[in-house]
């Protein structure tokens, strides 16, 4: 019943932006973290960026200065908006969803249990 779309991704030049969305439904949790992963060619999957559903959001330090993530529940819509790509930035992009029980969420890709399909963000010079 719960599933994650991703949209949004497609190919940008360095320096251009992309905002990323990920459409949910159901409810399998009334306190969650929503977030965004990432995944190169050969690299493990990392945590781009965090959002709890009472606000804090959590963002990896490579993208920190460069990335918004939002949650628009009226929409159960979560965003990305990412300025100022680089070529470090190509990668699949998967939106996930998990439980939330300090307000706080991390990088711990185990404490996310539905994830989407993924949508490819590709950044050329």
């Amino acid at each position: 019943q719960v599933r994650l779309v991703e949209s949004g991704g497609g190919s940008v030049q360095s320096g251009g932006s992309l905002r990323l969305s990920c459409k949910v439904s159901g409810r399998p949790y009334r306190d969650y973290c929503m977030g965004w992963f990432r995944q190169a060619p050969g690299k493990e999957r990392e945590g781009v960026a965090t959002i709890d559903s009472d606000g804090p959001t959590n963002y990896a330090n490579s993208v920190k200065d460069r990335v918004v993530v939002s949650l628009e529940k009226v929409k159960n819509t979560l965003y990305l908006q990412m300025n100022s790509l680089e070529l470090e930035d190509t990668a699949m992009y998967y939106c996930a969803i998990g439980p939330s029980y300090y307000d706080k969420c991390l990088f711990a890709e185990h404490d996310f249990i539905y994830w989407g399909q993924g949508t490819q963000v590709t950044v050329s010079s």
